[in-house]
């Protein structure tokens, strides 16, 4: 693909690695090598190790296996938590990489911007599926993550084809996952608070 990455791309691409990597890690590490492997688009020197047969194994391993943890109730929640220390980091790694060692500068910046978008996609979701989970039946949370395997490839494709187009849907994904972030934790709170004051009034019964 005949793709020349100015700064605006390169800025977007580091940004979608970022915000993705706090849904689906392992999705954006499989899919940036992939697309990078069968030549679908240049990838900067810092990201080039992704397509190497090796990392595209085991990234698409444990795609499979997150892609069917995060459809089962209360294991997604578990795989939330356990990761909370994989994404982020992993997030401003990827983002850092976009720049390579072309800019320090740059890198350090998109580190530090990349796992913060990490960081807020990640407590987005963690809050949203602990949330959904609350609900006995199932659909819901599968709906739930469905939308998070479809959201993740459509931003980096907008990231790299459309990168103004990307930072308007950034935009209002972080708005939207900044208000769901505040308004869920209030409301699992607040169930907490009811479950526990039942529990207290159920025992001095």
């Amino acid at each position: 693909m005949d793709l020349q990455l100015d700064t605006t791309h390169l800025v977007a691409i580091a940004a979608a690695l970022g915000w993705a990597s706090g849904l689906r890690l392992y999705a954006v590490v499989f899919l940036t090598g992939l697309a990078g492997f069968l030549g679908w688009v240049p990838l900067p020197d810092g990201l080039k190790i992704l397509q190497h047969p090796v990392v595209l194994t085991a990234s698409g391993v444990m795609l499979a296996v997150e892609f069917f943890a995060d459809k089962i109730p209360g294991l997604d929640s578990l795989w939330d938590v356990l990761h909370t220390l994989i994404r982020v980091p992993a997030g401003a790694a990827l983002a850092a990489g976009v720049f390579g060692g072309d800019s320090a500068a740059w890198a350090t910046v998109a580190a530090l911007a990349g796992g913060t978008l990490a960081a807020t996609a990640h407590a987005a979701k963690t809050t949203t599926r602990a949330a959904v989970n609350t609900s006995p039946e199932p659909f819901s949370n599968i709906a739930m993550s469905l939308l998070g395997d479809a959201a993740v490839p459509a931003l980096l494709w907008l990231s790299w084809t459309h990168p103004v187009w990307f930072f308007v849907a950034l935009a209002l994904a972080i708005v939207t996952a900044l208000t769901l972030t505040v308004l869920l934790f209030k409301f699992l709170r607040a169930l907490a608070g009811r479950v526990s004051g039942g529990g207290l009034a159920a025992a001095r019964g």
